[in-house]
């Protein structure tokens, strides 16, 4: 269907709808002051408040029966379309493959691109370090960005120490960041 007609079509059964109430509203706000009752004598109409006419009634049916209907069409209208969009994003969910990072999930192709890009910055940026950075930088490079502050004391000849003064060096120079893993922490290459 046509999102033109459809716009319409829901401007049409809202119309509809707020003017049933309406028109409810008002016929049970304003009923007839006058009741006819049937006798012995015959017919006879006397003026009290509070009773309806069989037209007024009528009225409040046929307004009711509307109003029903097309605030039913909304709602239904509405959740239909509202699972609609839900099942096309799940389709593109399930179709498109996924790569689980440090910060979420991204398709392949993503993943790639940005790992291109990184490992790019990053032997640009090994080449402006020098000494214990060149050292500790080269290393997380080696190892795709990701590396436990333990094994870079393993690796190389340095001192925990040594090693922990290197990393608040990269980190000031916002190269690097640490984050909390267990025990020790693991360093991830900016």
């Amino acid at each position: 269907m046509n999102f033109r007609v459809l716009q319409h079509t829901h401007l049409l059964a809202a119309v509809v709808f707020l003017a049933a109430i309406l028109v409810l509203a008002v016929q049970l706000i304003t009923p007839s002051p006058v009741m006819v009752s049937l006798g012995e004598n015959g017919a006879q109409t006397t003026s009290v408040g509070e009773y309806f006419t069989y037209r007024e009634v009528a009225v409040v049916a046929v307004a009711a029966f509307v109003c029903g209907i097309s605030g039913t069409y909304l709602v239904v209208h509405n959740q239909a379309h509202v699972l609609t969009r839900q099942d096309q994003t799940q389709m593109q969910a399930q179709t498109q493959p996924r790569v689980k990072t440090n910060d979420g999930v991204v398709t392949p192709a993503q993943y790639m691109a940005d790992s291109t890009l990184n490992a790019e910055q990053w032997e640009e940026t090994l080449e402006t370090l020098s000494n214990n950075e060149e050292t500790i930088y080269e290393l997380l490079i080696e190892a795709d960005g990701e590396l436990a502050q333990q094994n870079l004391v393993e690796e190389t000849d340095l001192s925990k120490a040594t090693v922990s003064r290197t990393l608040d060096k990269l980190e000031h120079k916002e190269l690097v960041e640490r984050k909390r893993s267990g025990m020790g922490n693991t360093i991830h290459l900016q």
